[in-house]
């Protein structure tokens, strides 16, 4: 059978891609070390520095999964274009913003740029590398780009401030913009569902709620009170939002995101996967911040070369997972990645004031290699789990349940540290680093839901060409008939 013809210029537009993913990872993590920064040149408290992040992360969680839906229907080059310019200039808002709320708007900006960014550039490179053994390398080295933007920012940030300021931290911003849009324009050919789907208003206004909501309570949990009248009152919301959802998608011909999606098994256990791997990221890189420079006393600066081999581990094992995702299908990463977190999870439950660094280190460099390890799968098999005309609203799901698990991360482990004195704050986190291990256990437990390998070694299983082709093939008749295939549900 005669292969598909592949575009001679899809590395490059990978390559594009990529960089809008570092823009928004480092974005991410970048603002957090400026914070106190912040804070002294717009003499604002706590809590509007709390916003500076959260209005970030609330905007962008919210409005991940229509941004793709939009570019689907619209145009993902005419989207993603759309949200380097929103980007670009909310960032020149943030450096030039003279107060706290100046600030705090300008962010929510970014977060509604950077959602047009991240599952809209997935969407591109699943629809121009359409060879599953290519796609599932190119996810490896899309994960290896967004490890190195997590682990850049607080480096990156701590120069900046250092040497050039707070505001240079959202100047940077705006070259990479620039590159991004030139790229864009010369190398990334305009792709959109060929039947564009009808608008699903009512959904999406409900999943802003449901996600918006989510995301909210999580924010504000840790400080307020779990059992506050507010945060019982966002239960409810969120609670009433999902309810409402699911009836409404259910009653839908074209819904922005069919119940039935969540009856997929692999699907499924994507998205639980991809909120578990985060809230054991999060978690850690919250708990080992403020265990290492308060606890233990260490600079920014020595503290980041502590903690360097997690994302080293992490920017070296997710090129290698994309190809074994390629090779043999997602369950042997996956069992590499849980069992990695698992280990480095454990390495860290009896921590005390006085552990060995190289030992720190060792730990960390374990739950980077199983973070590593499990972006390829995940990305992979919800992106495999839709149509490529909908790839779009496949990217927004999974970058959404990313930051459902980082918020839900950071509240946990705020929680079990709040109000915790530096001399005690090894002991008290304990329960974070117990939850880290649970989190690997539950990415083991996602490989009972994904194909079983061949091989009982190294799980290698030849491609069956004759299913490809009986699958393209009813999919073809299929649409002759003007009917659609499971595939397309």
């Amino acid at each position: 059978m005669d292969e598909e013809p592949r575009p001679p210029g899809r590395w490059k537009v990978l390559a594009v891609c990529c960089l809008s993913l570092f823009l928004v990872g480092l974005d991410t993590t970048i603002v957090n070390i400026g914070l106190p920064a912040i804070g002294a040149g717009l003499d604002t408290g706590t809590h509007g520095l709390e916003w500076t992040v959260d209005a970030y992360t609330l905007v962008l969680a919210s409005l991940l999964i229509s941004s793709g839906a939009l570019a689907d229907r619209i145009g993902r080059r005419r989207v993603f274009r759309l949200g380097l310019v929103v980007f670009g200039a909310a960032s020149v808002a943030c450096a030039f913003a003279p107060t706290i709320g100046v600030l705090v708007a300008a962010r929510v900006a970014q977060g509604v740029g950077g959602s047009m960014l991240s599952p809209v550039a997935l969407a591109i490179v699943v629809n121009v590398i359409t060879d599953p053994k290519e796609r599932a390398r190119a996810i490896g080295v899309w994960a290896a780009v967004f490890g190195v933007s997590m682990a850049a920012g607080p480096v990156v940030g701590g120069a900046l401030v250092s040497g050039l300021g707070w505001r240079s931290i959202f100047w940077i911003n705006l070259p990479v913009v620039v590159m991004a849009l030139v790229l864009t324009a010369l190398f990334v050919p305009e792709s959109r569902a060929e039947r564009p789907r009808r608008l699903d208003v009512p959904g999406q206004v409900l999943l802003t709620v449901v996600v918006g909501g989510s995301v909210a309570v999580l924010i504000e949990g840790p400080h307020i009170g779990w059992t506050s009248p507010t945060v019982i009152a966002g239960y409810l919301v969120v609670a009433a939002g999902t309810a409402s959802l699911g009836l409404v998608e259910s009653r839908r011909t074209e819904p922005l995101v069919a119940p039935a999606l969540f009856r997929r098994p692999s699907f499924l256990a994507a998205v639980v996967g991809a909120v578990a791997v985060f809230v054991a990221l999060s978690a850690t890189l919250l708990l080992t911040t403020l265990y290492l420079q308060h606890s233990r006393g260490l600079s920014p600066v020595a503290a980041g070369i502590v903690t360097l081999p997690m994302a080293i581990a992490a920017t070296v094992f997710a090129p290698l997972s994309g190809l074994l995702v390629g090779r043999s299908g997602p369950r042997l990463p996956l069992l590499l990645a849980g069992g990695f977190i698992v280990a480095g999870g454990l390495s860290l439950v009896g921590i005390g004031d006085h552990t060995n660094l190289w030992s720190l280190s060792l730990a960390y460099l374990l739950v980077g290699a199983g973070f590593g390890f499990a972006n390829a799968p995940i990305t992979n098999t919800a992106v495999s789990g839709l149509p490529p005309a909908r790839a779009g609203v496949a990217g927004g799901i999974t970058s959404t349940a990313r930051q459902l698990g980082s918020a839900l991360g950071v509240a946990a482990a705020g929680t079990f540290i709040a109000h915790v004195s530096p001399a005690h704050l090894a002991e008290a986190s304990r329960p974070g680093w117990a939850l880290v291990t649970a989190c690997g256990l539950l990415v083991l437990l996602t490989t009972l839901a994904t194909p079983k390998p061949l091989s009982p070694w190294l799980g290698l299983r030849p491609p069956d060409h004759r299913d490809r082709g009986e699958g393209k093939a009813l999919r073809e008749n299929a649409q002759r008939k003007g009917r659609t295939t499971p595939q397309d549900a």
